[in-house]
């Protein structure tokens, strides 16, 4: 096949044919692709001074694709794990170029072999039942953006679903009655069903009356009826953790997002006593084995499971080495 000399049809048929007709990827991976390329592309348009549909294939580069991760990381604030994200966008898109443009073969090889970077497995953050509260009872009900946020925020804290599955949830994925739930299609484009409790299907029956904005049957849509973006959500909890933070001075510290609501949901689960593998299916993880990072992340859990068992008698003596050598290696 013959090389493109553009950089622009070859990416075009990257999202068109390999992504949605072949691979057929969820929205949610073409969203995630999207973005990165758009990064990409401003800091490449800053960097060479060039029109991204004027771009060559020859000018994107292992260098100038690392000088964009380290932007990203230094000047952006993108953490480590966003950071290694965006390069897994950029080598799909260099597996699928070796495809089209065997004759850059030398220059795909030296892309694909940009490591991701290793970093640091935190503990999973997550909000207390006090924090919770305060932050639930933060919206002003007397408005139709307050009773929507305080229905979001407690829809996001029982179910524990995802950011885009919160956005894109319509009137149409509740159930309600016996056995209400709510459905999403997940990661990986698979369905999932998710019970809902009493406190919230009364809540949601209230918010259904409310009079439809939009066209679109989106269950807590913007003021204009249209989906919430994903900085529209950070506003709402961003407003309304930093008024119950005057109630709950613990949640200044804290930044709450979708997500850390998935974990408080997951640490609810937990504690309660809610086996791993029904976790991992009520939030949709891949294997059980994803559930892990919730039980290092409570240390009240370590305390009870220390309490339970007997505490070896130990005497402090103080170590000598009997050489000079191991000497030097405990000192290091």
């Amino acid at each position: 096949m013959t090389t493109p000399a553009n950089f622009a049809p070859l990416l075009e048929r990257f999202f068109t044919q390999r992504l949605m007709q072949q691979r057929q990827a969820s929205p949610h991976t073409i969203s995630s692709y999207r973005d990165t390329f758009r990064q990409f592309l401003k800091f490449v348009q800053q960097r060479l001074h060039t029109q991204p549909s004027r771009l060559s294939f020859e000018e994107i580069d292992a260098p100038l694709i690392v000088a964009f991760l380290d932007d990203l990381e230094k000047h952006k604030g993108v953490s480590i794990r966003s950071r290694n994200l965006r390069l897994t966008a950029i080598h799909s898109f260099f597996r699928y170029a070796a495809l089209e443009t065997p004759a850059h073969s030398g220059q795909i090889q030296r892309v694909l072999a940009i490591p991701s970077k290793r970093f640091t497995r935190t503990l999973v953050s997550f909000l207390t039942r006090p924090e919770i509260d305060a932050l639930l009872a933060a919206p002003d009900q007397r408005t139709w953006s307050g009773r929507r946020d305080h229905a979001f925020i407690l829809v996001a804290v029982q179910t524990g679903l995802r950011l885009s599955e919160m956005t894109g949830l319509k009137r149409e994925d509740l159930v309600l009655g016996v056995g209400a739930h709510v459905r999403v299609i997940g990661k990986g484009r698979k369905e999932r069903c998710t019970p809902i409790a009493r406190s919230t299907l009364a809540v949601l029956k209230g918010w259904l009356r409310e009079p439809q904005r939009g066209s679109d049957e989106v269950l807590f849509p913007s003021a204009k009826g249209e989906r919430l973006s994903v900085h529209g959500v950070q506003y709402l909890l961003n407003k309304h953790r930093e008024a119950a933070s005057r109630v709950c001075p613990s949640l200044k510290q804290k930044r709450v997002t979708v997500h850390r609501l998935r974990h408080t949901m997951a640490m609810d689960l937990l504690q309660a006593g809610v086996d791993r593998s029904v976790i991992a299916l009520w939030l949709g993880h891949e294997s059980v084995e994803t559930t892990q990072i919730y039980l290092e992340a409570t240390l009240a859990m370590k305390e009870q499971a220390l309490a339970k068992t007997s505490s070896p008698q130990g005497k402090s003596v103080r170590y000598r080495p009997t050489d000079q050598l191991l000497g030097f290696l405990n000192s290091l």
